[in-house]
């Protein structure tokens, strides 16, 4: 007789294999933009200016990236030395300026996407779609639990 999975420990497993994909993926991403004087830091940072489409703060950077407002910072200071990014007034907080890419910064990004899309029409080769999408869904409702208060043990949801 055999027994079920603990969910728990399935879950476990789960966060050791993000843990592992994250290490590679961040490795495999240096190596990608190194040409264009990126790291895969620097390109997370450059993202979240990029797909929101305007000027953000070190804060919103950070929150939408997923790391703290310290590294943020730390990048920013970097992509502006080098031109990626030009600071402006943040009409909401004068000691958090906002941070717009420039032409330069936009150029990188949009090359850094190319060379992105290349890479992962070649990683999910084989791949079944249904896979891939049940894989987002389940980060996705995890990551949302994550942000959730943890419910106290015998309590119901």
């Amino acid at each position: 007789m055999t027994t079920q999975p603990n969910p728990a420990t399935i879950l476990t497993d789960i966060m050791l294999a993000v843990f592992r994909v994250n290490g590679r993926l961040l490795e495999k991403g240096d190596q990608l933009v190194e040409p264009l004087n990126l790291t895969s830091a620097r390109w997370q940072v450059l993202g979240a200016v990029a797909l929101a489409g305007k000027p953000l703060s070190a804060p919103q950077i950070a929150e939408a990236m997923g790391i703290t407002r310290q590294g943020a910072q730390k990048q920013l200071n970097k992509l502006e030395e080098d031109g990626f990014f030009e600071q402006r007034l943040n009409p909401r907080h004068e000691r958090s300026p906002l941070y717009a890419l420039t032409g330069l910064g936009n150029r990188a990004f949009a090359k850094a996407m190319a060379l992105e899309a290349a890479w992962a029409n070649g990683l999910v080769g084989g791949l079944p779609l249904q896979d891939l999408k049940k894989a987002l869904q389940t980060l996705n409702a995890i990551h949302e639990r994550l942000d959730s208060p943890v419910p106290k043990k015998g309590a119901r949801p």
